[in-house]
């Protein structure tokens, strides 16, 4: 798989899929327990695939950050800043902090460098590293504890050298969407006072009712497992619902009909499709999960209704993959 950044095509190695942020990382002003916060950054334990990951014992590796991904983070957790859901010990300070770290971003390169070493004076069985670079600072400054998580990805670039690339994603407990934003759409629905339209459009939030009924007819199996039985397909809005206006919500064009694996992977941005048809998965899971789940990328799907889906496929991949 290679990806394009700035122009530069870069191969892919590998990818460590998901470093947990903790409160114990962040800086003091993000906190949720007490005490100042560490330098160190967990990434792994010390194994053969940690190793292989990032090196020998006292590695020390070029990594950088691309500043399109930190303002996308930043918008992701906008709604944590202004309407937090855990006790930040400094919540009420969270919306000036946002846009103060919006701005200071909005000032950075596009490609932010930097480089991690190894913490060999930590004994044990994990892996720490630390930095004293402005990027690596930046990360600190901007992860939020628990719902903050970093991918890496190993890259080759076109001097045959490695570059790791780190991207913060948010996780709101295994949601994409912020729960705030799930109470007030709920609100929404509630407010809705025929009845009918409620019903329309509540079961359609959720892929149930009409909208999968007509989704169904249009595509009555999933296009890439070819498993037609529907109680085991899953109705995908393909711009979701909580970015899609009152017509968008319920056009059965906004959807496909796939399996669990696969619903979850679009769902989350880790797949998406060209409209000829073709896959395109994110770097940011590794090969190793792809092979299990049994995709490839640039694979032609013949049977994915792609006609009439055009433009919410673009919308999917510009906005939701995660590339």
């Amino acid at each position: 798989m290679k990806i394009n950044l700035l122009n530069k095509l870069f191969t892919v190695i590998d990818t460590k899929e998901k470093i947990t942020i903790a409160d114990s990382f962040v800086v003091r002003q993000n906190k949720i327990g007490a005490g100042n916060g560490e330098a160190k950054l967990y990434v792994g334990n010390d194994n053969d695939d940690t190793r292989s990951f990032f090196g020998n014992n006292g590695f020390s590796v070029k990594c950088f950050l691309m500043k399109k991904d930190l303002l996308n983070y930043l918008d992701e957790t906008k709604i944590e800043y202004l309407k937090p859901e855990q006790p930040y010990i400094n919540s009420n300070i969270l919306p000036r902090l946002w846009k103060e770290r919006k701005s200071k971003i909005d000032l950075l390169p596009e490609k932010i460098e930097f480089k991690i070493i190894e913490q060999t004076q930590i004994s044990g069985s994990r892996i720490y590293v630390k930095s004293s670079d402005t990027a690596y600072k930046i990360i600190r400054q901007l992860s939020l504890p628990n719902i903050t998580f970093i991918s890496v990805v190993k890259l080759l670039n076109e001097y045959n050298n490695l570059e790791y690339y780190f991207r913060l994603f948010a996780d709101y407990f295994g949601n994409v969407v912020h729960p705030y934003i799930l109470k007030e759409e709920e609100k929404e629905l509630e407010a809705i006072e025929n009845i009918e339209e409620k019903k329309l459009k509540t079961r359609a939030r959720i892929g149930q009712g009409k909208y999968r009924e007509e989704l169904l007819r249009q595509c009555p199996f999933c296009p890439i497992t070819m498993v037609s039985d529907d109680r085991l397909l899953i109705a995908s809005h393909i711009k979701p619902w909580a970015k899609s206006n009152e017509i968008e919500k319920i056009d059965p064009y906004n959807g496909f009909m796939l399996t669990p694996t696969f619903d979850y992977l679009f769902d989350k941005g880790f797949m998406s499709f060209t409209n000829d048809k073709k896959t395109i998965l994110s770097p940011f899971l590794s090969k190793m999960t792809y092979s299990k789940i049994g995709i490839s990328d640039n694979k032609n799907f013949p049977f994915l209704p792609v006609e009439g889906r055009e433009e919410y496929l673009e919308y999917h991949r510009n906005k939701i993959l995660k590339r």
